[in-house]
């Protein structure tokens, strides 16, 4: 039974960290993915092939991945008040300066820079929130953190949308101002950033004595449960060699390239039925709607069940199968419900992936760890934008990309039940259920 101080306590620490590190990463992503909007109109009036767009679009990966390890060990050195706040402003700057983009090699110039300025936010964000969550809590409060990205594809498609309406202002046209406007409220976020997070549980005025007390000594004794474990790595060097570090950014390089395919191309696939901006950013938010609800439920029940590799597995096929249907669409119809499944599935599979890194690392070992899954998973970011610009070129369409990234997910599913029999859990209720 949960006491009446823990059941406070979670409450508290769900209103007063979540929804802010919500809004962070809805920002965040925001300025990642509006450069499917800006495609619209850019790509054309600074001369971009679908090749170069999905280039672009993918090297913010490249510096992502080169910075993430490095800013996520100096965030566990100097806190995460005054490194996130350093990652918000820089990005914002970043991304204003993209509306002055004059061709292909200055694109990708501040595309690259836009992944140095951001590496570290996600996995600082993980990191922060197992600091503070007991691991009774963990996959639902990633879940919910997490769920700002489709929330930010779901209210941030029309917005982006409606801006690409507007007339030209001071000389700037549709794409430039996209860019400087959503660029602003990160500037501003990471200020606030300053004045409103806190490093630890021992410094958290905004709990009660007791409650602060109840929450550390929770902490310690989880921490101090988890450095038993024979498998438990907390060294930086120890846990960049670590096979299941390494295997879960596997399972994530799959996840980033069916997210950051859609983030990127969802607006060009849909446009080519005849749609208009902002229609076409409504039914680009959409499928994210639906995308929030069944993360959250299904993080739930992965909680609830204290099992991690079937709700992995599950929605990861599910999203495969959905990249599939999406290849062979062939009305606006088809592609609106291929993607509502392919939304679901990469949205499900996250937030119980995520709370897996933290059973086995901690300290060092975990900044760099969960750093390094994040990096290197968020290669498929650069790999599935790309494959598709890439195949859009020499096919003429978009179903051969869209079944490349659909392999890889497939991929993502293997390895996550390999990982699980090379650790050697039990089976779950689930996957009995499956073998029936």
């Amino acid at each position: 039974m949960i006491s009446e101080l823990e059941s406070r306590v979670s409450r508290k620490l769900m209103l007063r960290i979540i929804p802010f590190v919500m809004l962070l990463y809805f920002v965040s992503f925001l300025d990642r993915v509006n450069v499917g909007f800006a495609a619209l109109s850019m790509n054309k009036a600074i001369g971009l092939s679908p090749t170069a767009f999905g280039l672009g679009g993918g090297l913010f990966f490249i510096g992502y991945f080169l910075c993430e390890v490095p800013s996520n060990l100096i965030l566990h050195k100097v806190g995460a008040r005054r490194w996130i706040a350093r990652v918000m402003v820089s990005w914002g700057i970043v991304s204003a300066a993209s509306a002055f983009v004059i061709g292909p090699n200055s694109f990708y110039a501040l595309r690259f820079l836009l992944g140095v300025a951001e590496a570290g936010f996600f996995p600082g964000i993980i990191l922060y929130l197992s600091l503070w969550f007991p691991l009774r809590q963990r996959a639902v409060a990633a879940a919910w953190f997490m769920a700002a990205a489709p929330i930010s594809t779901a209210i941030g498609s029309p917005i982006s949308g409606a801006i690409m309406k507007l007339p030209p202002l001071a000389g700037l046209a549709d794409w430039q101002m996209l860019y400087i406007l959503e660029a602003v409220p990160a500037i501003i976020l990471g200020f606030g950033v300053l004045k409103y997070l806190t490093d630890t549980p021992a410094k958290a005025e905004w709990l009660q004595p007791e409650e602060r007390e109840w929450l550390i000594a929770k902490l310690n004794t989880e921490a101090a449960a988890k450095q038993s474990h024979a498998g438990h790595t907390a060294g930086a060097l120890t846990a960049l060699r670590d096979p299941r570090v390494l295997a879960l950014a596997l399972i994530y390089f799959g996840t980033s390239a069916g997210l950051y395919t859609l983030g990127l191309w969802a607006p060009l696939i849909i446009r080519q039925y005849g749609f208009g901006s902002f229609e076409t950013g409504l039914l680009a938010g959409l499928p994210s709607i639906l995308a929030v609800i069944a993360m959250i439920w299904w993080a739930k029940h992965s909680d609830r069940t204290e099992e991690r590799t079937w709700h992995v597995v599950i929605p990861c096929i599910l999203a495969c199968l959905g990249f599939i249907f999406a290849g062979s669409a062939t009305t606006a119809l088809m592609i609106i419900l291929a993607l509502v499944i392919v939304n679901i599935g990469i949205s499900a599979a996250k937030a119980p992936l995520w709370a897996m890194p933290s059973m086995f690392l901690s300290g060092a070992g975990a900044a760099a760890g969960i750093a390094m899954i994040n990096s290197v998973g968020n290669l498929g970011g650069f790999v599935g934008p790309f494959a598709i610009g890439w195949l859009k070129n020499v096919t003429g369409g978009y179903a051969a990309g869209l079944y490349a990234v659909g392999a890889t997910l497939a991929v993502s599913a293997v390895v996550t039940v390999m990982l699980s029999r090379q650790s050697k859990q039990p089976p779950s209720p689930v996957a009995e259920r499956h073998s029936h």
